[in-house]
């Protein structure tokens, strides 16, 4: 019996030796054999998203469509059984595949799959592309992820004073889209309420189509009006996201450290836990 027990105890052991040695390769770049891992990692997204970029040229996929297509799946199955270490490799799995870098390496692999019951789906596979922000803790650029962690809290102080500005161009582009639509009508082809709201956002936003406009002089007042409206609306979010920044005055320094229970990174330099599970580091 107490042989059963060491015996168990032992592979316990080796697995979890086993765990933290993948989790070094594939989570860590403090190392060389890690770093080496995200850099092939990196050349292996820009490729498969370079050769999905390829096919949808038609002339290329005429000469080339076979080739790219086995190309694709290699590419995809590489990627499937990283995402599957990825997930045996930490102490929480259902952790890491909720969290960001989790869903973006599952729809990284996905669409091929989808392809065979919905033909073109695989297209959506430069989602890839978001997979080289990990390049941010490959190259150590930890002031880069500063402050991104700065302008994500400013983008969260504002949140609420950025809904309430959307709500109120919301109801600014319905009012002058309905009047647009009771001055213009639809022989000036304004043929509806949600199609004159449709102008107003164009206009408002100064993209201007031109695909409508208006003819009558009452409504090329309203147009101005909505012109200049729109330049004076465009600073708002500027200022809101700006105060915002300002009142972010947490500028701790960040770790490249991943926790090893659910892959997350981004701690601060001198954290024991992780901020995420709680789990130490």
């Amino acid at each position: 019996m107490p042989e059963t027990l060491n015996k168990r105890a032992e592979r316990s052991l080796q697995r979890a030796r086993w765990r933290n040695t993948l989790h070094e390769v594939i989570f860590e770049a403090d190392t060389p054999v890690g770093k080496a891992f995200d850099v092939l990692l990196i050349l292996c997204i820009l490729g498969s998203v370079l050769a999905v970029v390829l096919e949808s040229v038609h002339s290329i996929r005429t000469d080339y469509g076979q080739l790219l297509t086995e190309v694709e799946w290699i590419f995809t199955l590489l990627f499937s059984a990283e995402y599957l270490l990825r997930l045996l490799s930490v102490g929480r799995p259902v952790k890491y595949a909720t969290s960001f870098f989790g869903v973006v390496d599952l729809l990284a692999v996905v669409p091929t799959y989808i392809s065979l019951v919905l033909p073109g789906s695989h297209y959506l596979l430069v989602i890839r592309v978001l997979r080289i922000l990990r390049i941010f803790r490959i190259l150590k650029l930890v002031q880069y992820l500063s402050e991104a962690r700065l302008l994500t809290q400013a983008l969260r102080a504002s949140s609420r004073k950025i809904t309430v500005f959307l709500f109120a161009v919301l109801t600014m582009v319905i009012i002058f889209g309905s009047l647009m639509y009771v001055i213009e009508g639809e022989v000036n082809g304004f043929t509806s309420i949600p199609r004159s709201i449709y102008w107003a956002i164009v206009t408002m936003t100064t993209v201007g189509y031109g695909d409508i406009s208006p003819h009558t002089n009452l409504g090329q007042v309203v147009a101005s009006l909505v012109m200049v409206l729109g330049y004076g609306i465009i600073a708002v979010p500027t200022g809101i996201v700006t105060v915002g920044m300002s009142q972010a005055f947490s500028k701790k320094a960040v770790s490249t450290l991943a926790c090893s229970e659910c892959g997350a990174d981004g701690h601060d330099s001198d954290a024991v836990y992780c901020k995420f599970c709680g789990s130490k580091l």
